[in-house]
C-alpha cells in the first residue's frame, strides 16, 4: 500500500509539473508554483525513483533519510545530464520540449519499474 501511495505521488508531481510548465506563462502570478514544481521534478525526482529501484533489496542496513535525499539529487543532476548529452546527439535535439517529455518519460518509467519490482517482492513473502 506504502509503493502503491509512492507512485501516485510520483506520478502526480509529473503531470502537475507538465500542466503547469506549458499552461502558466513564466510570467503570471502562478509562475513561482511553476519554478518550484520544475526544480522538485528536475532536482530529486528522477533520481528518488532511482535510489527505490537499486536500494530495494537492503532489508538490515536501510539508508536513512539524508542519504537517500542526496543520492536522490546526485543521480537526478546524472539522469538530467545524460537526457540532454543524449538528446544534444540526436536528431530530436535538445530544446525545451525534448527535455520535458523524455525526462516526464524517463521518471514514469523508473517509478513503475520501481513500483513492479517493489510489488512481486512483496509476493515473494
Amino acid at each position: 500500500m506504502k509503493s502503491l501511495r509512492w507512485i501516485s505521488i510520483i506520478v502526480l508531481i509529473t503531470c502537475l509539473t507538465m500542466f503547469a510548465t506549458y499552461c502558466i506563462p513564466a510570467d503570471s502570478a502562478l509562475g513561482y508554483l511553476r519554478v518550484a514544481l520544475s526544480i522538485i521534478f528536475v532536482f530529486f525526482i528522477p533520481g528518488n525513483c532511482l535510489v527505490n529501484i537499486l536500494f530495494r533489496f537492503r532489508k538490515k542496513d536501510k539508508i536513512d533519510i539524508i542519504e537517500e535525499t542526496v543520492l536522490s539529487v546526485a543521480l537526478s543532476f546524472g539522469i538530467t545530464g545524460i537526457t540532454g548529452l543524449f538528446l544534444g546527439l540526436t536528431f530530436i535535439g535538445l530544446n525545451f520540449l525534448s527535455i520535458t517529455i523524455s525526462l516526464s518519460i524517463i521518471t514514469i518509467i523508473l517509478a513503475v519499474s520501481s513500483f513492479v519490482l517493489k510489488n512481486r517482492e512483496d509476493k515473494n513473502k
